[in-house]
């Protein structure tokens, strides 16, 4: 699944009363949220809960057709929040932008979108996955644990300058995903 070109938008305008910049040439592209998101060591992930309690984890996240995909145990609290209400977070502070998305994760169970995802884990930071029968492991661990692969589609992202006084959205609304 590639992901179209969203809008990109200053996230205030002039009558907003904010020392956020109104200047449309401050806008940042998606390239460059992406650009950001591919080269950060870790991320951090946001979920609900069934409680409604929040839960945040670091974890890594790698790029698969321009989406942002990452691994979980089945079993852990991410997955298990996830498997109750797909909203979620990532969020990551890279040199020039602070990245907000949000968006709905989609646990990944074709073969073929396996084999990109773990793939992709192992040209960025080199993590092999073994795939068995629908399901990714991580064969050099004892019990050689599985893990679940997720894609993030995201419904609106933001992003902060480091400058602290740019502020861009991006709105991912009026795309067909």
């Amino acid at each position: 699944m590639n992901i179209a070109m969203p809008t990109a938008e200053l996230l205030f305008s002039e009558k907003d009363a904010t020392p956020i910049s109104s200047d449309d040439t401050t806008i940042k592209s998606w390239k460059e949220a992406l650009e950001c998101l591919e080269s950060a060591p870790k991320a951090w992930l946001s979920t609900a809960r069934p409680d409604g309690r929040p839960h945040a984890m670091p974890l890594l996240v790698v790029l698969v057709d321009g989406v942002p995909s990452f691994a979980s145990r089945p079993g852990s609290r991410k997955s298990t929040n996830l498997a109750a209400s797909p909203s979620c977070v990532i969020t990551v502070s890279g040199q020039t932008l602070d990245l907000v998305i949000e968006g709905d994760a989609t646990r990944v169970h074709d073969e073929a979108g396996l084999r990109r995802i773990a793939d992709a884990f192992k040209a960025k930071i080199s993590w092999e996955f073994a795939l068995r029968d629908g399901r990714a492991h991580q064969d050099d661990l004892p019990g050689s644990p599985e893990y679940a692969f997720y894609r993030l589609t995201p419904r609106r992202a933001f992003g902060y300058g480091s400058d602290g006084l740019t502020a861009t959205r991006w709105r991912f609304d009026h795309l067909t995903l």
